[in-house]
């Protein structure tokens, strides 16, 4: 199972779902991560956190726990 949290910068991957539950996850629905959109992993921090992904046209910022919630669809 590959997450947001094992991209590499300029790597891009597409949600295929997201394992948070609660106000997490309506939180990253706010946010514009739902299922299919393609999230680009921009740059990580000098110590590993936070990550900077870019989605929707702009950028954000998510801590690294975050990231592991939001599952990608497997390539190939």
């Amino acid at each position: 199972m590959k997450t947001l949290n094992n991209l590499r910068p300029g790597e891009t991957g597409i949600v295929d779902r997201i394992t948070a539950d609660g106000a997490l996850k309506r939180h990253f629905l706010d946010m514009g991560i739902t299922k299919g959109v393609a999230i680009t992993m921009e740059r990580i921090a000098p110590f590993g956190d936070p990550i900077a992904v870019r989605l929707r046209g702009y950028s954000l910022s998510l801590r690294r726990q975050e990231a592991k919630k939001i599952v990608l669809e497997a390539a190939g």
